[in-house]
């Protein structure tokens, strides 16, 4: 039976998205792993009105598909023009972690997250992050945006908590010059793994 792989990030929301995660578990299927987007198994879904119960109902359905799955495969690329990354991406990032399953990343935004911080102030606000200087009381960051704002996680992709989990699962953040790049180098490395 082969491994099954949560397929995660903000790829649900993208136009395209089926022949999107067609793609992604054609590569899966190349390292005789079977990938399984969100929506899987989630058909009747779409007969649901829109609304709080259907959400709720897909909220259900993608945790016990996460529970099901040996290892979670998570998009890391900035959501809505935003330097953050989908937060419903990040949540699923903490649960499967706390399951103690193997997660890897992927992005094909490679810049450092105070970097990405910075460009979305400037282009939103046009203000600049301002460099800390002297003693402050939090050493984690060396920037801070307009509203006084801690930005740090310098050297990583997305805030600390979101690489620093998929790195202490064992996993790596992939950086490619596609999605679908990156995505092959992040599911080679978790077939080494598994």
């Amino acid at each position: 039976m082969a491994t099954t792989l949560y397929l995660a990030g903000d790829l649900v929301f993208r136009p395209g998205a089926i022949a999107l995660f067609d793609r992604l578990k054609a590569i899966c299927a190349e390292y005789d792993i079977e990938g399984l987007a969100p929506f899987d198994g989630q058909e009747d879904v779409k007969e649901l009105p829109a609304g709080r119960d259907k959400l709720m109902t897909i909220a259900r359905a993608d945790r016990a598909l996460m529970d099901h799955c040996d290892a979670g495969i998570f998009c890391l690329d900035p959501f809505r023009r935003a330097p953050d990354m989908d937060a419903g991406t990040a949540v699923e990032i903490g649960y499967m972690h706390a399951l103690g399953k193997p997660l890897e990343g992927y992005t094909v935004d490679g810049r450092d997250y105070p970097e990405k911080v910075a460009d979305y102030w400037q282009r939103a606000w046009q203000q600049p992050l301002s460099e800390i200087t002297g003693d402050d009381e939090l050493s984690s960051g060396g920037w801070r945006d307009a509203d006084g704002m801690l930005a740090h996680s310098e050297g990583m992709v997305q805030n600390l908590m979101v690489e620093g989990f998929i790195e202490l699962s064992g996993g790596k953040v992939a950086v490619g010059t596609s999605l679908e790049a990156a995505f092959r180098q992040a599911v080679e490395h978790l077939s080494k793994r598994l």
